[in-house]
C-alpha cells in the first residue's frame, strides 16, 4: 500500500507541473500565442537587456477610424501607455493607394483599423514581427514582404481591437519607417511588397504560411535568373520549387507567382537578394522555434493523457 501511495504522490506532482508548463504557451481565450524569436544584437544582448529606445526610434501608427476605447486596446497590445511614443494616423484612402488592384475589396474594407508599433533596431538585429487580432496575415508574411519594401532591423507589432485581415498594416509600417528615418521608400518597392503579401496570403490559405512564404522567397533569390526566362520557363521553376515543399499549385496560383516575379524585376536584384537572405535566416529561426514549441506541447499532452489513463486503472483496481 505504501508503494502505491508513493507512486500516486509522484504522479500528482507530475500533474501539477505539466499543466503549468502548458499554460506558458497560452493566451486569453485559450489560443496558443504567436512564437517569436528573441534575436540578440552584436553585443550579445537581447532587446529586454538593452535600454528603452528613444522616442525618435519608435512610432505608433493608428487606424484613423478607431474609437478612444479601441485605441486604448491597441496600446495594450503594444505594451505601451499612450503618449510614450510619437503617434501617427493612417487613413483608409492611404491604405487603398497600395491595396487596390491587389487585394479583394472585402479585405480592404472602408475603415482604417489595423495599427502598428514600429521600433528601429541596431543594424544586423534582423526583424521581429508579432501580431494581435490579425486573421489573414502572419508574422512570416509581413517579415518577407517588408524585406521587399526595403525595411530591415526593426521590431514591429501589428494589432487591432478586433479580428481583421491585416492587409492594410503595411501602409502604417511604411509611414512610421519613413517618418523616423527621413528616407522615402521606393514607391515600386512598396507596391510590390503589397502584391507579395497578397499572393503569399492567398497561397497560405491552401498550403500554410511558412510554405507559401518560403516558395516566394526562393523565387526572389533567383530574380537575376527569372528576368531572363520566358513565362513558361518560370512556370517550370515554380513547379520545381513547390515540389521541394511537397506542394502542388493550381494554374491560378502559378500565374500569380509569375506575375509577382515580373513585378519584382523592377527592383534592384542585388539589394533585394541581400535583404531576402537576411529575412530567410530569421524565418528559419522562427520555423525552428515553432517546431520546438509544437513538439513540447504534444509531449505534455501525451504525459497528461498517460496520467489520466493511470488514474483510470487505479480507480478500477480500487473499485471506485
Amino acid at each position: 500500500m505504501k508503494k502505491l501511495l508513493s507512486v500516486m504522490l509522484a504522479v500528482l506532482l507530475l500533474l501539477g507541473a505539466a499543466p503549468a508548463a502548458f499554460a506558458e504557451n497560452e493566451i486569453a481565450g485559450g489560443e496558443v500565442a504567436e512564437v517569436t524569436v528573441d534575436l540578440a544584437d552584436e553585443s550579445g544582448q537581447t532587446a529586454d537587456e538593452t535600454a528603452v529606445p528613444a522616442a525618435q526610434q519608435r512610432r505608433a501608427v493608428l487606424g484613423a477610424d478607431l474609437t478612444e476605447d479601441q485605441i486604448a486596446m491597441v496600446y495594450r497590445a503594444f505594451g505601451l501607455t499612450r503618449g510614450m511614443v510619437p503617434e501617427l494616423r493612417v487613413t483608409n484612402a492611404e491604405e487603398r493607394r497600395y491595396l487596390e488592384g491587389y487585394v479583394d475589396e472585402a479585405l480592404i474594407g472602408t475603415r482604417s483599423i489595423s495599427s502598428v508599433y514600429v521600433e528601429l533596431l541596431p543594424a544586423g538585429s534582423s526583424m521581429d514581427v508579432q501580431t494581435s487580432n490579425i486573421t489573414w496575415c502572419t508574422p512570416e508574411m509581413y517579415l518577407s514582404a517588408l524585406a521587399t519594401a526595403g525595411i530591415t532591423d526593426a521590431r514591429i507589432i501589428v494589432a487591432s481591437p478586433f479580428a481583421v485581415s491585416g492587409t492594410a498594416a503595411l501602409t502604417g509600417v511604411y509611414k512610421a519607417y519613413e517618418d523616423m528615418t527621413g528616407r522615402t521608400l521606393d514607391d515600386l518597392a512598396k507596391a510590390v511588397s503589397t502584391q507579395e503579401l497578397t499572393v503569399t496570403g492567398d497561397l497560405a490559405q491552401e498550403i500554410g504560411s511558412m510554405d507559401s512564404t518560403s516558395i516566394v522567397n526562393d523565387l526572389k533569390l533567383m530574380l537575376d535568373e527569372t528576368e531572363k526566362m520566358s513565362d513558361e520557363e518560370i512556370r517550370q521553376e515554380i513547379v520545381a520549387i513547390a515540389a521541394q515543399y511537397n506542394v502542388k499549385l493550381t494554374d491560378k496560383q502559378i500565374q500569380q507567382l509569375i506575375s509577382l516575379c515580373r513585378s519584382l524585376e523592377g527592383l534592384d536584384p542585388d539589394s533585394l537578394k541581400q535583404r531576402v537572405e537576411e529575412a530567410q535566416d530569421t524565418l528559419n529561426k522562427v520555423s525552428e522555434a515553432k517546431t520546438q514549441v509544437v513538439g513540447f506541447v504534444q509531449t505534455v499532452s501525451k504525459v497528461v493523457s498517460s496520467v489520466r489513463e493511470f488514474f483510470e486503472r487505479i480507480k478500477d483496481i480500487l473499485g471506485l
